[in-house]
This record gives structure tokens, C-alpha cells and sequence, in this order.
């Protein structure tokens, strides 16, 4: 197997990486969920994303660097940091808040899984209209949503549910923004975005007061070491490669995939329980998101 480079990632699509990075989206990102619960029992939320970002961020940064690959200009870190805040900050930083609130991890994956929805609607804002099938997918998403909560999964208050809520708007604006602005080439682009979030979000970890309380188990470090190699220098460096070289409906399709993934994964190795309205909002979000898909054709 040959090792990636930030060339690679430019030399136009590819279908061995094109393959990789949804494999990477798919499996990855729909474990995730899991890990990032097992991480926030011995990490406050926002310490614990900020510190992952700037790890990740950093390591990919100075590997580039190291590369020969010149740094971002001050129009590229300002569009890095407006898409980092977007993405990570509000969009994974709202995912990591419901969850230590007691959302479960398969509810979260859920919720999530609306996100092509909202780019619909903010493709729609940049000129592109939602035809009918894509209009029925929102109807039919916002029921999924609906069931969650008339279902009582979607535990943990009204600022946890509020969160997650915005959480895939957010990351959809983002995503749909990103492809507007300036932004470094290649894996640069990822580099910033999780530098910049994660300073960000180490300022909004200090500014609530969280603390740490005492040393965290063994469990949430393995599981912040995996969140920070593949769920951020794996994953989200994928997610940029199919942004630039896939169909926005390609690039998203990981919502079909991850709410199964998590849902095995919470059920399987972490006790959660899910009632029938939950299955039944998990039918009709991915429903939603296949007529979404179809009306891309």
C-alpha cells in the first residue's frame, strides 16, 4: 500500500481513494458515537474535543509542513477558522455536549443523519431548489425528529436536545460554505480547520469552567487516542477529499450508514436501549435521506 501524500489528495478523483474515504466516513465516523461517550467519562466535553482537534490539527500540520508544503495565508487560516467553527466547534462540539448530557450514542447518529437534509435546504439558499422528492425527504426527516422525541430517546434536557439539533445544521452550512471560500489545498485544508476549532474550543471549555477530576480511565484515553488518529486525521481528512471531488449527495451518503453503525455499536458494547418510536424515526430519517439522494439524480 503506498502512503497518501498532500499530492495524491490534488491529482483529481481517484477510485481506490474515492473508495477509501467512504469506507473511512462509513465504519469510522458511525464509531465514533461510541468512542466519544467512552471519552467523555474522563473528559469534560469541550476539553476533550479542543484537546483532540489540536492534536490532530498539529500532527497533520507539521507533517505537511515537514513535506515542503507552504503554509496557508491569512485569507486561507480565516476561511480555515469561519468552516472549522461551522464544522467542528458547533457541529461535533454540539454532538459532544448532548452526549455527556446523557443522549445516547445511537440517538445522536440518529439525529445526525438529518444533515444531507439541511444541505438541501442550504444548497436551495445558494441556488439550487429542492425538487419534490427532495422536499418530501425534509417532510419526512422533520417527522424522524418528531418520533425521537415524542419517543423519550432523545434524553437529556432541552439544551442537550437544542444542541444536537443545531449540530447538523451547522456542519451542513458549513460544508455547503467551505466550497465558497479561499480554503488551503489538500490536507492543508483539514490542518487549519481542526487547529483553528480546536483553540476555539479549548476557549469555550475554559470560559464554562470545566475541569477535570482526577486522571481519566484507561477506556477514555484509548478511546480519545482513536478519535484523535481516525476520527480526525483518518476521517475528517476523507470527508475534504470527497468535498472536493465527489457529488455533494456522495459526500453525505455516510448518513445512511452511520446511525446503523452506532446504533450495533451502543447496543452491542455499551447497554443502550432503544424503544420502537426510535426504530421507527430511524426509518423514516433514512427514508428521508434516500429520497433526498434520488431527486439529485
Amino acid at each position: 500500500m503506498t502512503t497518501a501524500t498532500p499530492d495524491a489528495f490534488e491529482q483529481g478523483p481517484h477510485r481506490g481513494w474515492l473508495l477509501f474515504s467512504l469506507f473511512s466516513l462509513y465504519v469510522i465516523w458511525g464509531s465514533t458515537y461510541l468512542a466519544m461517550r467512552f471519552a467523555l467519562t474522563g473528559f469534560p466535553p469541550f476539553r476533550m474535543a479542543g484537546l483532540r482537534f489540536l492534536l490532530a490539527g498539529g500532527l497533520l500540520y507539521a507533517g505537511l509542513r515537514l513535506k515542503g508544503q507552504p503554509g496557508p495565508g491569512a485569507r486561507q487560516w480565516r476561511a480555515g477558522a469561519l468552516t472549522g467553527f461551522l464544522l467542528l466547534v458547533v457541529g461535533n462540539g454540539g454532538i459532544a455536549f448532548a452526549q455527556n448530557q446523557g443522549v445516547p450514542s445511537g440517538v445522536a447518529a440518529l439525529v445526525v443523519g438529518s444533515m444531507p437534509l439541511w444541505m438541501a435546504i442550504f444548497g436551495a439558499a445558494f441556488g439550487q431548489r429542492p425538487g419534490r422528492a427532495e422536499l418530501a425527504g425534509l417532510v419526512l426527516g422533520f417527522a424522524g425528529v418528531v418520533l425521537l422525541n415524542l419517543g423519550g430517546d432523545m434524553t437529556g434536557g432541552a439544551t442537550a436536545a437544542l444542541a444536537l439539533l443545531v449540530a447538523p445544521m451547522s456542519w451542513a452550512f458549513g460544508s455547503v460554505w467551505r466550497r465558497l471560500l479561499p480554503m488551503p489545498t489538500g490536507l492543508m485544508a483539514p490542518a487549519t480547520q481542526m487547529l483553528c476549532a480546536g483553540v476555539m474550543m479549548l476557549g469555550v471549555s475554559f470560559v464554562l469552567g470545566e475541569q477535570m477530576h482526577g486522571a481519566p480511565p484507561m477506556k477514555a484515553v484509548v478511546s480519545f487516542a482513536y478519535l484523535v488518529v481516525f476520527g480526525s486525521l483518518v476521517a475528517f481528512s476523507a470527508y475534504g477529499y470527497l468535498l472536493r471531488h465527489a457529488r455533494p449527495a456522495l459526500a453525505t451518503s455516510y448518513a445512511y450508514v452511520n446511525p446503523g453503525v452506532a446504533v450495533l455499536l451502543g447496543v452491542v458494547f455499551a447497554g443502550e436501549t432503544l424503544g420502537p418510536l426510535t426504530f421507527g424515526a430511524m426509518a423514516a430519517i433514512l427514508l428521508a435521506v434516500m429520497l433526498l439522494a434520488r431527486g439529485k439524480r
